[in-house]
């Protein structure tokens, strides 16, 4: 956890003159990767405290941007209190609504027994790698992406298959400063794939 929040304050660092829109974009592929990695494995406590610490430098970065205003007035600017949201990190634009994940966003997930008919030689990679994160019939970073968004396509929602045909996308597309890293990541139908690309250029934010 010591680790994530050096990585997330280093992020605020950097973008201290930047919008608010391009922290929340550099934000939100760290924090959704972390939570989903440790989903299992942390307690609601520990997703809570990285909450309020996560709070408490924002709003840093945000009063050192306006020394001069009251901290309501800051507040209320960069913060989604006023639209109804409470306390989320955020921005309503005419063009666009931008809004920081938060680690609690996450349902905590429990150890699930494996069926009693389930074997790891049964051919389902898939059950498998979405299990356990690694498997012989496919490669590491599949299986890894596969466990931590527990066997679903995060763009249809719908569970993968072992007939499907799936793809690596870059959640922030490496054109506009997208790690190729874990927190990244995503493993997406290849339809779903094309379908995010197009969005993707529609917006100009080329892959």
């Amino acid at each position: 956890m010591q680790r994530h929040r050096q990585k997330l304050k280093k992020i605020i660092q950097v973008h201290r003159s930047s919008t608010q829109e391009i922290l929340i974009d550099e934000l939100n592929p760290i924090i959704r990767g972390w939570s989903n990695y440790y989903a299992t494995v942390a307690s609601k406590h520990h997703f809570a405290k990285l909450g309020h610490w996560l709070y408490i430098a924002l709003r840093s970065w945000a009063l050192q941007r306006h020394s001069n205003k009251p901290i309501r007035w800051v507040i209320r600017k960069y913060w989604l209190i006023d639209k109804g949201e409470g306390w989320r990190f955020g921005s309503h634009t005419e063009n666009r609504v931008s809004r920081l994940g938060q680690h609690t966003d996450k349902a905590i997930k429990r150890h699930l027994k494996v069926k009693g008919n389930r074997s790891p030689y049964d051919g389902d990679w898939v059950y498998w790698s979405t299990r356990m994160g690694k498997h012989p019939q496919t490669n590491q970073r599949v299986a890894q992406l596969l466990k931590r968004q527990e066997g679903r396509c995060p763009h249809c929602q719908l569970f993968f298959t072992s007939e499907d045909v799936m793809e690596v996308d870059h959640i922030t597309p490496r054109s506009k400063g997208g790690k190729d890293e874990y927190a990244n990541l995503q493993l997406l139908h290849r339809h779903c794939h094309d379908t995010k690309t197009a969005l993707d250029h529609k917006a100009g934010r080329y892959v």
